[in-house]
């Protein structure tokens, strides 16, 4: 556990930093509700929370303030504009105006703390004062969503003239317990707008997650531009599962998408598949095609049947292309490749293929992901395996030094339905039901795999079964809230019985955002309290 500086040094801190002129006189104190910060519903749960008595008064004369890096006023403004989006307060960062008294919250950049990792922060909750202390501006981030959660739907309208938001008084001290937090949105199967993507980064930006995977590619469409092959998304992009329209990403929409994550503290990981999957690339450029039989665009969910001809070298030619031109444009550190369900082609044309993939991602500066099928390959240590289904797989993975993310396909995959009566979703790997989804434990699931190699956590979301945002808002709330949990909480904090109840306390901010989440029996979910005023859409 690292140390924390006392409440108390953290006031001197805020004193110093903020002058206020002596000569206005305070306001009247005002009596503020003494809440008890252990009880708050905050997911993930944090490391370490510390209750204290009272509560600070977010209100209209409530000053937030930067001290670091400029990154600094960007979060603070986020939170400003999460905050008016939830009270109907406008408040200022870093306004010159402003009383002694005024309440006060502060995101301070503290570099020189023993932090356990680069997404630490604390935040020490006081009458008068806030202060989110932090390394860095991602650190920030976090803890403006911890904050976020903190902040009541709801004024007190009774404390005052006007209108307070109390906070439960007291200490947090958090950090993630992996690295990488994910979920993967296939807009392949189906396609998903930009404004869709968006939204679901909002969501899990709330969430604490911190990645997001887009499974560009499939047998039944090709989803992003690449400016040397058009046809990709001409030919390729023209269809989708059930014969629907289809669609694309530009490049310009592309990185659109990532600035957005960007601004989130999200990384996009993109995902050619290949070289199964490929049907829909195949059909666009007949030469890519290594099963000889006739083509044609495909609109069914049957997998395995596709493969490129992995002996050509116009077919890596191609690839070069691919990779260069998304790398180009994601300025994230990883690359996928797909490599699953590769059924149509040779093993030794598949091992092949893989490794002269891997040494084309290397040349553009990515590091390459694949699913746990890869490992069949003599990949690089620095390549990353994602175990979804074989676990003999993930361990070959672990004994060639390799670092793995866990999607297993029993417990994180988000097109899973929840039971039998589930409107959307598949059950081949089995049915997920909410707390099946969480009650698991990522750090001891596969037998072999060290936490130290783990990267992280990720959720698949396949779309076979949804075309549209409302469909995905079903499959993916509320289980991958729980996975967030699973991903970013320490393991001795977790527990079913007391997540249960803070998940039905996310009722109210679901409802507020319009999210057509699963509202599952197994949850005794809270009912979002009428509002006193008209409050804006986050």
């Amino acid at each position: 556990m690292y140390i924390i500086k006392s409440f108390t040094c953290k006031l001197t801190l805020l004193a110093t930093f903020l002058v206020l002129t002596s000569c206005q006189e305070a306001k009247e104190e005002i009596p503020m509700p003494a809440l008890d910060l252990t009880a708050e519903n905050l997911v993930p749960i944090p490391a370490r929370v510390v209750p204290a008595q009272g509560s600070f008064r977010l209100d209209q004369f409530t000053r937030v303030v930067t001290r670091g890096e400029d990154k600094l006023v960007d979060v603070a403004s986020f939170l400003v504009d999460k905050i008016g989006s939830k009270t109907g307060l406008r408040l200022e960062v870093n306004s010159e105006e402003g009383q002694d008294g005024d309440p006060i919250i502060l995101l301070s950049q503290n570099k020189d703390q023993n932090w356990p990792n680069m997404e630490a922060y604390s935040l020490s909750l006081g009458k008068d004062s806030i202060i989110l202390e932090i390394p860095n501006s991602e650190a920030a981030f976090r803890g403006v969503q911890t904050l976020r959660q903190l902040i009541p739907e709801i004024s007190n309208d009774t404390l005052a003239a006007h209108p307070i938001w109390p906070v439960a008084s007291g200490m947090i001290e958090d950090h993630p317990n992996f690295v990488y937090r994910g979920s993967m949105l296939d807009v392949a199967r189906h396609f998903f707008s930009v404004e869709d993507v968006k939204k679901y980064i909002d969501l899990l930006a709330y969430y604490k997650i911190n990645v997001l995977h887009l499974h560009l590619t499939d047998d039944q469409g090709w989803r992003i531009e690449i400016k040397a092959w058009p046809k990709l998304t001409e030919v390729g992009g023209s269809t989708e599962v059930g014969g629907e329209a289809g669609g694309f990403f530009t490049q310009e929409d592309y990185k659109e998408i990532v600035a957005y994550a960007a601004a989130h503290y999200m990384t996009i990981i993109p995902e050619v598949d290949m070289p199964g999957h490929t049907n829909a690339a195949s059909v666009s450029y007949p030469f890519l095609d290594g099963t000889g039989k006739p083509l044609k665009l495909y609109e069914g969910t049957r997998v395995g049947f596709s493969t490129f001809d992995t002996r050509k070298d116009t077919t890596y030619a191609f690839i070069d292309d691919v990779v260069r031109e998304i790398s180009a444009i994601t300025p994230g550190p990883y690359f996928h490749i797909g490599g699953d369900e590769s059924h149509a082609t040779k093993k030794s044309d598949y091992i092949y293929f893989v490794n002269r993939v891997e040494k084309i991602v290397q040349k553009y500066g990515k590091k390459m992901i694949g699913w746990d099928e890869i490992t069949q390959a003599d990949v690089d240590s620095s390549s990353i395996a994602q175990f979804w289904s074989n676990e003999k797989n993930a361990t070959t993975a672990i004994e060639k030094g390799m670092k793995v993310i866990l999607s297993p396909a029993k417990k994180a995959y988000l097109d899973m339905q929840y039971d039998t009566l589930s409107k959307h979703g598949l059950h081949w790997a089995a049915y997920i039901p909410v707390d099946t989804a969480y009650v698991w434990t990522p750090e001891s699931h596969v037998r072999g795999i060290p936490k130290d190699q783990i990267l992280g956590v990720e959720a698949p979301l396949w779309s076979e079964t949804i075309s549209n945002i409302e469909e995905l808002e079903y499959l993916a709330f509320p289980r991958v809230i729980g996975y967030s949990e699973l991903s970013w909480s320490l393991e001795e904090n977790r527990d079913w019985k007391d997540f249960k109840v803070r998940l039905a306390n996310q009722a109210p901010y679901l409802e507020r955002m319009k999210v057509a989440y699963y509202p599952s029996p197994l949850i005794d979910w809270v009912q979002p309290k009428k509002k006193s005023r008209e409050i804006l859409k986050d």
